[in-house]
């Protein structure tokens, strides 16, 4: 071999390895960040043009934790409706997806047709112009959801704008009771007879629920949004007793507080905020059924709050119930021990945890002198910061300065446990939006 023939080879032999070290860099390039865009129905994500390659990131734009079986829809279930769930999208996006689930259905529950578009107003089942999409999961239109299980959405072009209300509508012509459900929505749903899934003036769904169906989460790829806050508890969380239809609860106030500071020029996290509470939830205590509906905060924290996309923090408020709902004395080590154990199952994800003090109830018909000094017990381990990596101080924030055991009037929806639509801004206030920064401690 003549010395120029070598060199043209060593050129050659250059270039291969320059070439394949380019394509290994691109695809892994590419690759960042798409753990989240996989379906949980089977079969590769669909390549067509309704799910554009972003280099933006799946955030939660808006969830609701799947509480038990709906009344009186054991049996049959939805057959034949449409059930069209009216969510609010607490931070904007150019595609999204849904969760749908079927947690406690004792049968398979067969969905046909699914769809989600933009709401033409408040209050209403009217989809806005030309904003109908129709939903696939694993590139089909009908999905099979097994008893117990959940399933995610092929991803859709729609740009969601922030604070929109948002229609997701499925469509099941089989019996497939019972009704996996989220009582307490404040917010105005709606149910037609027939496949009326793509239907845009809204006019054949007559029948009105305080309540959501089997969808538990929307998500956005969003370039407005880094992470996701999950606020996680009970009814002070899921917002009960808040005006319906407002959009009132303490999570939606710290949302838009949050999106305020960001506009004003504030550094802070670009993060969206979505709701995990659930009413009458415990730390420890699992309500009644299989699987157990209302189920304990321990054990719900990975399916409402790890398995959620890009969570960076979470907001515990939790333990008012474990003192309320017990029959004899709580004890505050074990709801502590509890309080902790979410902690360490976040920190294992290395997400933060901000705790908040539990509020006072004092005048309600389960406060007594006893349940009092559990409260301040756990609330003095939580401010001394043996539980949380940061805290929120909303007993400090609502109670009466007369008496520390009641809520203040002002702050009281008037069961004199459940904060009025003041209170809940309030707790939103308080709230120090930097304890959102930063990642989760090493050790507490």
């Amino acid at each position: 071999m003549t010395r120029r023939h070598g060199y043209a080879l060593l050129a050659a032999i250059v270039a291969v390895i320059v070439a394949l070290s380019t394509a290994i860099y691109v695809g892994v390039a590419a690759d960042a960040g798409t753990q989240d865009r996989t379906t949980l129905s089977g079969g590769a994500p669909p390549h067509n043009s309704a799910a554009p390659v972003s280099t933006d990131v799946w955030v939660g734009a808006w969830s609701a934790s799947p509480v038990g079986a709906e009344p009186d829809t054991e049996t049959e279930g939805l057959v034949g409706r449409s059930v069209r769930n009216v969510v609010h999208a607490s931070i904007g996006g150019t595609s999204a997806r849904i969760t749908l689930s079927n947690l406690y259905g004792q049968s398979a529950l067969t969905i046909t047709h699914a769809s989600i578009a933009l709401a033409a107003g408040s209050e209403t089942a009217a989809a806005a112009t030309e904003t109908m999409r129709r939903l696939t999961f694993g590139g089909n239109t009908t999905v099979v959801i097994a008893a117990g299980d959940q399933v995610l959405s092929d991803a859709v072009a729609l740009t969601v704008p922030a604070d929109s209300d948002v229609l997701v509508t499925t469509y099941s012509p089989t019996e497939s009771g019972p009704v996996t459900y989220h009582p307490t929505a404040r917010q105005t749903s709606y149910l037609a007879q027939g496949d009326l899934t793509e239907d845009v003036t809204g006019t054949a769904y007559t029948e009105q629920v305080d309540h959501w169906r089997y969808l538990t989460a929307l998500d956005v790829l969003s370039d407005e949004a880094d992470g996701t806050v999950v606020a996680f508890g009970d009814s002070l969380t899921d917002g009960k007793n808040s005006t319906a239809n407002a959009n009132r609860r303490w999570p939606d106030y710290l949302n838009r507080r949050l999106r305020t500071a960001i506009e004003s020029g504030r550094d802070l996290p670009r993060y969206s905020v979505v709701n995990g509470g659930i009413g009458g939830n415990q730390v420890l205590t699992d309500g009644l059924g299989r699987p157990a509906e209302n189920e304990a905060g321990v054990s719900r924290f990975a399916r409402d709050v790890l398995d959620r996309p890009n969570v960076k923090v979470v907001v515990v408020d939790l333990g008012v119930n474990d003192i309320l709902r017990n029959r004899n004395l709580a004890d505050p080590e074990k709801i502590l021990d509890g309080l902790r154990d979410l902690v360490h199952q976040a920190h294992a994800r290395g997400i933060k945890v901000v705790g908040a003090t539990l509020m006072p109830f004092g005048g309600h018909n389960g406060w007594s002198e006893a349940r009092e000094g559990v409260r301040q017990t756990i609330n003095e381990q939580i401010r001394a910061g043996t539980v949380y990596d940061a805290v929120a101080d909303f007993d400090k924030a609502v109670r009466d300065p007369y008496d520390p055991r009641r809520m203040r009037s002002a702050y009281d929806s008037g069961d004199h446990l459940h904060p009025s639509d003041r209170g809940y801004e309030r707790m939103a206030e308080v709230f120090d939006l930097e304890n959102l920064e930063g990642s989760a401690a090493a050790r507490l």
